[in-house]
């Protein structure tokens, strides 16, 4: 492996070169308004070989680096998603084709720290289809936002759920983000050290419910498993590839950049940060569990909540990550905390393809590592050079990030304190499945956020 100093030469010398790259990088700025144990409704056949690489080992199989005979095989060629596809998020990044076109030094570099982990059963297998990279694409996004320190053996529910959809042109993008209070059914699941007898609950449930007695890489696998296995139960679409990003993660990447500059589009008021009088920090109020699937708020005497204004400003590390953090104070609650998560990640990855860190090797070394550390990536056993010509035409501009329930609260009937989508958002998922996106959008141009 390439060490750290020689690896900052060569960078060095790439950027010599290259020194207009950042120049002519652009992103919209402006502000935005064991073996498997899954339900015999979901098979995992092997999955076959990447174009470029064989499969990596799932549960059950001979064993690593291994055919069925017990031969050696090649194992599947690390993805760089850096160049395709960068997630996230609350949570999404997908950073367009020529941020790091730089040199193969780089590319490597820039996706040997991410987590490869095999997540789901792609949506060709499933169907007993080979995997190819032709056709319409959807792909699972999904955020985490642990607590600090929390058990590794807690369960964590989804922060954020996402499908990216990308029809069958490869010319366009489409987000759209489930509400993490969806009331849905999860289908029946076994981990192998807990079962689920299928049942009822809030959708960001599913994650924790699949990783139920699991820690680490399992956790995640599993938990992605039920996560993609309820979207499917409920509304029939099925997943090519997948992401995670554990979003607490990021505050490495945040004060690497020294903060951020971002727009903040509402008056934000933090339940977490405060100050007294004398200027200690204090957590300004005391959230109590109304009963009602919401949360009270009591305020703490003398304690005055960090406060963010509207406005372009600079964001300092600690402040960004309060900031994005924030939904019991505002008005329409998660729908405004992923505005501004994705505003904050457009931003982030505005700086980091800036050229004070492109051409800067040694902080876009320390930045690619964190960012790297903070994801888990499982490609779909689709090839790099694939997904590299597949997802080359895809910019900022054509990139575009769909309302749901129209950016509102839209109660459950089954439970009040749940989320129900709206017959509009029903609408868009079935387009979705039919990989009828492009039509139903130029019906439906009010749903796409500014």
């Amino acid at each position: 492996m390439t060490s750290d100093a020689s690896l900052e030469q060569e960078l060095r010398d790439v950027f010599q070169r290259h020194e207009h790259l950042a120049e002519d990088l652009r992103l919209d700025d402006r502000p935005a308004g064991a073996p498997s144990s899954r339900p015999s409704s979901s098979p995992q056949p092997s999955r076959p070989a990447a174009r470029r690489g064989a499969a990596k080992q799932r549960p059950g199989s001979p064993g690593p680096g291994r055919t069925g005979d017990g031969s050696l095989r090649r194992s599947r060629k690390d993805p760089r998603w850096a160049r395709a596809l960068v997630v996230a998020g609350a949570l999404m990044m997908v950073v367009a084709g020529s941020a790091f076109v730089v040199k193969d030094v780089l590319f490597d570099y820039a996706t040997g720290s991410v987590k490869q982990e095999d997540l789901i059963v792609p949506a060709a297998e499933q169907q007993g289809r080979h995997v190819s990279i032709s056709g319409a694409k959807n792909i699972l996004l999904m955020g985490i936002d642990p607590r600090p320190g929390q058990d590794e053996s807690e369960a964590i529910r989804s922060d954020s759920i996402i499908v990216l959809h990308i029809p069958a042109s490869h010319d366009q993008a489409y987000l759209v983000s489930i509400p993490r209070d969806t009331w849905v059914k999860i289908p029946k699941f076994d981990n192998g050290k807990k079962s689920y007898a299928g049942g009822h609950d809030k959708i960001n449930g599913a994650f924790a419910i699949g990783g139920l007695g699991t820690t680490g890489k399992d956790q995640r696998k599993f938990g992605v498993a039920l996560l993609a296995d309820t979207i499917k139960e409920n509304w029939g679409i099925t997943f090519d590839a997948a992401a995670i990003i554990d979003f607490t993660g990021f505050q490495d990447v945040v004060y690497e950049l020294g903060g951020v500059d971002m727009y903040v589009d509402q008056e934000v008021k933090s339940v977490h940060i405060g100050h007294d009088a004398k200027g200690n920090t204090k957590v300004p109020y005391i959230q109590r569990d109304n009963g009602r699937g919401g949360t009270d708020l009591i305020p703490i005497a003398g304690v005055t909540p960090q406060t963010y204004h509207v406005g372009f400003q600079h964001l300092e590390p600690w402040q960004a990550l309060d900031y994005v953090r924030q939904r019991e104070t505002l008005p329409n609650s998660d729908y405004d905390r992923q505005r501004h998560q994705q505003q904050f990640i457009k931003a982030l990855f505005k700086q980091i393809v800036s050229k004070n860190v492109l051409t800067n090797p040694a902080k876009l070394k320390r930045v690619l590592d964190v960012i790297g550390h903070s994801m888990t990536i499982d490609s779909g056993g689709i090839g790099l050079d694939d997904w590299i010509f597949a997802m080359k035409g895809i910019s900022g501009d054509n990139l575009l990030t769909i309302k749901t329930n129209n950016g509102t609260f839209h109660s459950s009937p089954e439970n009040p304190g749940a989320e129900a989508l709206d017959a509009t958002t029903l609408e868009l998922l079935a387009a979705i499945k039919a990989n009828a996106v492009e039509s139903f959008m130029q019906e439906h141009t009010n749903l796409i956020s500014s």
